[in-house]
C-alpha cells in the first residue's frame, strides 16, 4: 500500500516557512526543499543584482534577491527567484513585506539539479504573471545566457554563448555584458 504524500494549504506553508531553518518552494500543495547554492551561483546572482541596482538607481525600479518570495496565484506557487526586478512599488501578496507578486523580470542561475524545472514548468508559472516581460537563465558552468523576452507575438528566445556578448534587455532600457555577469566566476569549481 502506497501512502499519499501530504498536501499543504498556502497558509500552512507560510507558517512552516516562518519557522524553517532553510527555504522551501510551494507548488500547489507540495513543499519542496531548495538546494544549497555554489559560490559560482552566488557570484552570478550578486553580479546581476548589483549591475541592475547600480545602473537603475535613479529610475523607478526595485531589485530583489533570493530572500524575497514570489507568489504566483494562477498556479498556486511560492518560489524564491535568484533575482527579480520590479517596476515601481512592489505589490505584496499579503500584509507583510516578504512576498511580492509583480516582477517585470526574473533571473535564475541554473544548477544541474534544477535546470530542467527552471527551463520548463517554472517558466510556465512565470509567464502567468501579468507584469512579467523577461526571463533570463544563466549557466554557472559555462558562458551561456538564455533570454526570453515577451513581445506582441509571444516570447522571443535569444542565447548568448561568448564572454564578449552583450544582452539588450527587453524589460528595461539597459544592456548587460556577459563578461560582467560572469565576473569572479571560476568554471573549474562547478559541480
Amino acid at each position: 500500500m502506497q501512502l499519499q504524500p501530504r498536501t499543504y494549504t498556502p497558509e500552512e506553508y507560510l507558517q512552516l516557512e516562518e519557522q524553517a531553518e532553510y527555504k522551501s518552494e510551494y507548488r500547489d500543495g507540495e513543499i519542496i526543499p531548495m538546494t544549497g547554492g555554489t559560490t559560482n551561483h552566488n557570484e552570478i546572482s550578486l553580479n546581476l543584482a548589483t549591475e541592475l541596482r547600480f545602473r537603475l538607481k535613479k529610475q523607478d525600479y526595485r531589485v530583489y534577491m533570493a530572500d524575497v518570495r514570489l507568489w504566483i496565484p494562477r498556479h498556486h506557487v511560492y518560489t524564491y527567484p535568484d533575482v527579480m526586478l520590479i517596476e515601481g512599488e512592489p505589490i505584496y501578496a499579503d500584509n507583510g513585506t516578504t512576498t511580492v507578486t509583480n516582477p517585470v523580470m526574473i533571473i535564475e542561475v541554473l544548477s544541474p539539479s534544477t535546470q530542467n524545472y527552471d527551463l520548463g514548468d517554472k517558466f510556465t508559472y512565470y509567464r502567468s504573471i501579468p507584469q512579467m516581460r523577461e526571463y533570463i537563465l544563466v549557466s554557472q558552468q559555462q558562458h551561456h545566457v538564455i533570454q526570453h523576452t515577451k513581445t506582441e507575438a509571444g516570447w522571443l528566445l535569444s542565447e548568448y554563448e561568448t564572454e564578449e556578448a552583450v544582452i539588450q534587455l527587453g524589460s528595461v532600457d539597459l544592456e548587460l555584458e556577459v563578461s560582467e555577469i560572469y565576473s569572479g566566476v571560476d568554471f573549474d569549481d562547478t559541480e
